[in-house]
């Protein structure tokens, strides 16, 4: 996707930042859409290529798949892309750090290896250019999912929305320009319920076992509800044929009307904001807007 350097007509910008190829599509799709066809500009980072992801479709299980994962998985980012209405795609160049203590997390090019302050300067030189008064991100603590380019991702973010707007940080990537808010999705436990309990009601057999149904809720940390078409999500994960099996049933095991239905909202908890907000919002621009 080529680089998009307008500005939208509404003056507003929202950001998302993610680890590989497939987490724009799980995780805050809807939202990018909604925005979007409002005429906000939207920008995704990808910080890494996929390379070590796992081919989890069988019909993608090929020789000239494997061998060319990288390309693969960026055709299927764009797809993805284009489902959710991103209008640019930058990827932020590190290669996936794939699990601990495995050959490829020791690569000096993985992105949990980077020199942290040339990877916020990075992050920083695309926020002082598509000038997002929104960022999108991962939570502060990642327990449930503790990948190492997943907190690498937090862990640029951080420090990324405080010197964007520092004139005298990095000037050379760009004029500064302070982002407002910082968000991260959260998978509701309300939306697992919910879920779970159509399955059942279809007398099907639910993917959401004990292991699932028995965290405990983190809702309490919910502190925005965005309503969406559930039905981009879905979409944008089809794109990624190598890492999403059509067939799966925690992704696709009701018929889309039922999915789609369940829950159309998306929720995030706030983490860093430079104005007043309300405990509970129902727009991630709330006092942004003009």
């Amino acid at each position: 996707m080529s680089q998009d350097t307008g500005q939208s007509d509404t003056g507003l910008s929202i950001l998302a930042v993610h680890a590989h190829p497939d987490d724009e599509a799980s995780k805050g799709a809807g939202t990018v859409r909604r925005y979007a066809d409002e005429g906000i500009r939207t920008t995704l980072v990808c910080c890494t290529g996929g390379e070590e992801g796992d081919i989890l479709n069988p019909a993608m299980d090929r020789p000239e798949v494997k061998e060319n994962l990288a390309e693969v998985r960026r055709s299927e980012l764009d797809a993805s892309a284009v489902e959710i209405g991103y209008d640019e795609v930058v990827m932020l160049g590190y290669r996936d750090s794939g699990m601990p203590d495995t050959e490829a997390n020791a690569h000096r090019d993985a992105f949990a290896n980077a020199d942290l302050d040339e990877a916020v300067a990075r992050l920083v030189t695309v926020i002082r250019r598509v000038r997002p008064q929104v960022i999108l991100t991962y939570p502060l603590v990642q327990s449930r999912y503790p990948h190492p380019d997943h907190l690498q991702v937090t862990a640029i973010c951080i420090p990324a929305f405080a010197h964007a707007g520092e004139p005298a940080w990095r000037p050379e990537c760009g004029p500064a320009f302070t982002p407002m808010k910082m968000y991260a999705p959260v998978w509701s436990h309300k939306r697992m319920k919910l879920i779970h309990q159509a399955f059942l009601d279809l007398g099907l057999e639910s993917p959401f076992d004990e292991k699932w149904l028995g965290r405990p809720s983190r809702d309490d940390r919910i502190t925005a509800v965005i309503e969406v078409n559930n039905a981009v999500r879905r979409k944008a994960l089809l794109a990624h044929a190598t890492q999403v099996d059509p067939d799966s049933p925690f992704w696709f095991g009701l018929p889309d009307d039922v999915a789609d239905s369940i829950h159309p909202y998306e929720e995030y908890m706030l983490l860093e904001s430079r104005i007043a907000t309300e405990p509970m919002e129902h727009d991630l621009f709330a006092g942004l807007r003009p």
